[in-house]
């Protein structure tokens, strides 16, 4: 403003000429320019002003947003599953499970007994004496005995124990080979990472032995007697690293509740 007022009286004194014309018109633009500053201020000041206030709204939301995140999870990336809740699965299905593997190796024994008793039973009757002339039976000790064999036998195809031990063994296959893959997901899940060790070791020998099992029924329903007694031998080593894995289990638990929050 005060460059336009100096400049005015010097203009109208002397003649116009193209100079003073466009020294005149140059003074005219800078006090346009003056004038015209305010007006950007007062926009930034409005610009600062909105940014403050969105600053503020975050600043009073993240305790709300933090909160959230630590009730889900540790990190808040797999909410509840990363949670003690679902960590506590596996060990609790792989304890039903070994409860169950003794059990369906009991049903297993007791086919094998029905197997044994009918074959023992068919020996007897091959050293039974011949019958007399008339066609009468002739009285033998053996006789008392097959009687007691086929009570026996009759007693453990009621318990149709055969199918028992194969729908056992279908659900310790099935749920054995899903609750390791979860257990070893959870884990990552929650830490981020595996842990070798003697438990994930044992853990994976048990399962290659459960399917090294089930590959030799069909071989044993065909009469195979050595894929019997295989499948028997794969079976008790099963139940042997499950017992062994049992006490690194426990200690996997004890930290499952030292480092997870429920639920």
């Amino acid at each position: 403003m005060q460059l336009s007022l100096s400049r005015s009286p010097l203009v109208s004194a002397r003649a116009p000429s193209r100079r003073l014309a466009f020294r005149a018109q140059r003074c005219t633009r800078l006090s346009v320019n003056c004038v015209a500053q305010p007006q950007r201020k007062d926009e930034n000041v409005s610009a600062v002003s909105d940014r403050n206030v969105l600053l503020s709204s975050a600043a009073m939301l993240t305790p709300f947003l933090i909160e959230v995140q630590s009730a889900l999870a540790k990190d808040g990336e797999y909410g509840i599953l990363e949670g003690r809740t679902i960590a506590l699965i596996h060990p609790a299905v792989m304890g039903v499970l070994f409860f169950g593997t003794l059990y369906a190796g009991y049903l297993g024994y007791q086919w094998k007994r029905t197997r044994e008793v009918g074959e023992e039973i068919r020996e007897l009757k091959k050293q039974l004496p011949a019958p007399a002339a008339d066609g009468a039976p002739v009285q033998s000790p053996l006789t008392s005995v097959i009687e007691q064999k086929e009570q026996e036998r009759k007693a453990l195809v009621a318990g149709n124990y055969r199918d028992k031990h194969w729908w056992w063994g279908s659900v310790l296959l099935a749920s054995g080979v899903g609750i390791a893959i979860e257990g070893c997901v959870n884990t990552f899940m929650r830490t981020g990472r595996l842990f070798p060790g003697p438990h994930l070791y044992a853990g994976a020998a048990i399962v290659f032995l459960w399917a090294a099992a089930a590959a030799l029924v069909p071989a044993m329903q065909k009469g195979d007697n050595s894929a019997r007694q295989a499948h028997i031998a794969l079976n008790a080593l099963n139940v042997g690293l499950f017992l062994w894995q049992v006490p690194t289990g426990l200690e996997i638990v004890g930290k499952v509740f030292q480092f997870t929050q429920w639920p």
